[in-house]
Order: structure tokens, then sequence, then C-alpha cells
């Protein structure tokens, strides 16, 4: 057998359907939107830094005092050394933050979801789980390795949730699975509908605010305190997006916590994140909410007016009500031209989302406005992007219907 060959005959077929992943190496210039990238000064438009804290001057001065106090490992799994007083105080301040419990702290967002959810499905005899279509990746390889019974639900289709679950047992075991803001299309989940149903049929409701923490809500607990829909029972977000770091944690009731820390394989055997880093978390997390005006007013500010500069040049954007500005623009070889193309001629790194992200015929850019994004800035970014839809101008085999 030749692996070599094999390699190449599966990077040539996702070369082929244009799946191929390339990274662009960026550095960030601090406390800019500005990034360095060969050789030249570019405007990063798709960071999840979205209130830009991860270059936040007050932040780093408080993590190079951190990195002082406590160096810069953890030394350990969570059971051998590595649970630190940052770590139970971050765990504190997340619980308060959602008015939950208790909560516990992942290495990362996808790492949260899929071991929670794959947790649950070992440990719930006979759980029957409800998701959402677009639900992301860690959720789904989640529910995968939960061996659990699934059903998926049109995108924020309640009739469809409920014709589905109404079919089971009303003492069954049953998760709802949803994200509170979708990452690829800028969706607002019906959370006290979900609400409804969940209570309805005695499931459980698992909401993913990993995109919304920090953005929504007085506090910035995300959309469900923006909505005030007190009653979901998991509550799963990052440290890594508004918040600026990395990690991520769910949160809910105490002895719900306790069997995830207790049974899951994807918390108990990796090594925990080192208290530097869980110490400016805390800062960050506590710089957002007693700034979340400013902060967050700002964006806003800023997406609403990209919007309308969006619409006003007749560019066709995706109708959401949050921060993530999602442009429609159908055909896998015309987006990555158009992405490529602002990126060379223009100084703006874009991200295009390609199949299998999104369905073929679906491709998008998709655009983070951060507070630190000027008018000047986003003006020039929607003249760039009038020139290079002319120059790939849309083709009849690009849509799919």
């Amino acid at each position: 057998m030749n692996y070599q060959n094999i390699w190449q005959e599966k990077l040539s077929l996702l070369k082929q359907e244009q799946r191929y992943r390339k990274f662009l190496p960026l550095e960030k210039i601090y406390t800019t939107p500005y990034a360095a990238y060969n050789n030249k000064k570019i405007i990063d438009w798709s960071s999840n830094d979205y209130l830009g804290m991860g270059c936040n001057k007050e932040s780093i001065k408080f993590m190079q005092n951190a990195v002082g106090k406590y160096g810069i490992g953890a030394g350990g799994t969570r059971n051998i050394s590595g649970t630190s007083k940052s770590i139970i105080e971050l765990e504190h301040t997340l619980a308060a933050l959602h008015k939950k419990q208790a909560a516990l702290v992942f290495t990362s967002g996808y790492v949260a979801n899929q071991t929670c959810i794959s947790t649950l499905g070992k440990v719930l005899d006979d759980l029957i789980i409800y998701s959402d279509t677009d639900n992301h990746a860690s959720i789904i390889q989640g529910i995968k390795q939960s061996k659990a019974k699934k059903f998926i639900f049109k995108h924020n289709d309640l009739a469809d949730l409920e014709s589905i679950i109404a079919k089971h047992p009303i003492d069954a075991p049953k998760l709802i699975i949803c994200e509170s803001v979708y990452s690829m299309s800028g969706d607002i989940a019906p959370l006290k509908q979900l609400s409804a149903i969940a209570k309805k049929y005695n499931a459980l409701l698992y909401v993913d605010e990993v995109h919304a923490v920090g953005l929504y809500g007085k506090t910035g607990a995300g959309i469900a305190e923006e909505l005030d829909v007190t009653d979901i029972d998991i509550i799963q977000g990052t440290l890594g997006k508004a918040y600026g770091v990395i990690g991520g944690y769910i949160a809910g009731s105490k002895n719900m916590v306790d069997v995830i820390r207790s049974y899951g394989s994807g918390f108990i055997f990796t090594t925990a994140l080192p208290p530097c880093l869980l110490e400016v978390v805390k800062f960050n997390i506590e710089y957002v909410t007693q700034n979340q005006a400013e902060l967050v007013g700002a964006q806003r500010q800023q997406v609403k007016y990209l919007k309308q500069l969006l619409t006003t040049a007749n560019i066709p954007i995706h109708n959401s009500n949050s921060h993530i500005v999602i442009v429609n623009i159908p055909g896998g070889h015309r987006i990555e031209n158009v992405a490529k193309a602002l990126l060379d001629n223009h100084n703006m790194y874009v991200q295009h989302i390609n199949y299998p992200t999104v369905p073929h015929g679906k491709e998008r850019l998709r655009i983070v406005v951060k507070p630190q994004h000027t008018n000047a800035m986003l003006d020039d970014l929607v003249t760039a992007l009038k020139i290079c839809l002319v120059k790939y101008p849309e083709k009849l085999t690009d849509t799919v219907n």
C-alpha cells in the first residue's frame, strides 16, 4: 500500500470540490483592527474577537502581570494538579453570569459541546436528541459520539420540531439543542418558544451561546438574558470570542455539571487551562460587563451603518438582527475570487464560506465588525466589494434553488 498516494488522492478530492482549506498567516497589530500579511498591512474583517478584547491595552497589561505571578502553564489535568484557585473562581463567575448553580470550564467551546452532549447520551438511557439543522460541527460531533437517537429539525422551525417531538413518549428523556446566534447566518433562535416546547414535552433545553455571550443582555450573558428566558437547562459558551481569550464552558444545575465533571472524558483527561489565562478571562468578563453599553453600543452602531451601506449599494445581505453580517455571493469559484481580490487588491481580509460549511449555491462572505472599525473603513469595504463583484459577476450556474 502506498500511503502517500492515498494522502494525495484525498487532498486532490478536496481541491476538486473546492473544499480544500487555505490558512492565512496573520500577525495581529496591537490594539487595532489591522493585521500584517505578506509584508503589508491589511484590515481584518473576519476575527471573532468581537469587541477587540484580545488586543485591549488594559487586558494585555493585566495578562503580563498574571504571567509574572502564576507562570505560563497549568501543570496537569483538573484531577492532577491542574485545578487552580483561578479556575474555581472563574467557574463561580460564569455560573453567576448566567444565574445558574454551577459552571465548568473546558479547553475550548468545541470541547465543551462535544464532551457535554456525548456524556449526556451516555448517562441518560434511551436519550432522544432534537437538533437544529444549522447547529455547529462540535454539536454534531457530540451527538454522534453520544450514540443517542437523533432527529434533525428544520432551521428555527418550531412547527417542524414540535411535529417530531410530539411523536415520542412524554416520559422519554429528551434533549433539544440549538444555538442562540448562528455563526454562518447571524440568525437568532426563538428561545422563548423553544423553552415552551421543552417544558411541554418534558425535554431538556441546551443552548449554545458562543456567539452571544458578552454581546447581548444587560450583563452580557447572551440572548437568553436579552429575551429574559430564565429556564434554559444547559448553557454553553466560549471565552475566546467576545471575551477575547480562549476556552469554553457549560453552566447549569449543580448536579448536572457534576455529572459532566465526573463522566466527561473530554474534560477529565486533558490539561487544564493555565491560571494566567484564567485570570485575564475574569478581568475581561468584568471589563465587558462594566463597559457593556459603550462597547456593544459602538459595535451595534457600526453594524447598522454597514448594513445600510450594503443595502444602498444593492449588495445582497442575509436578513438577521444580530451582529454578524452575511453577504450572499453564490458560486464556489466566484466567492473565492472575490475574497482573493479583496485581499490582494484592497488589503482587506474577509473570510469566504464555502461548502460543506454551507450548501452549494449558498456561498457567502462573513463580515465581522468591531467597535474599532471606523466609518471610513466601512465605506472603503463596501466600495472595494462593489468593484470585486463587478469584476466577478454572477453566473447562472452559481445559484442553487
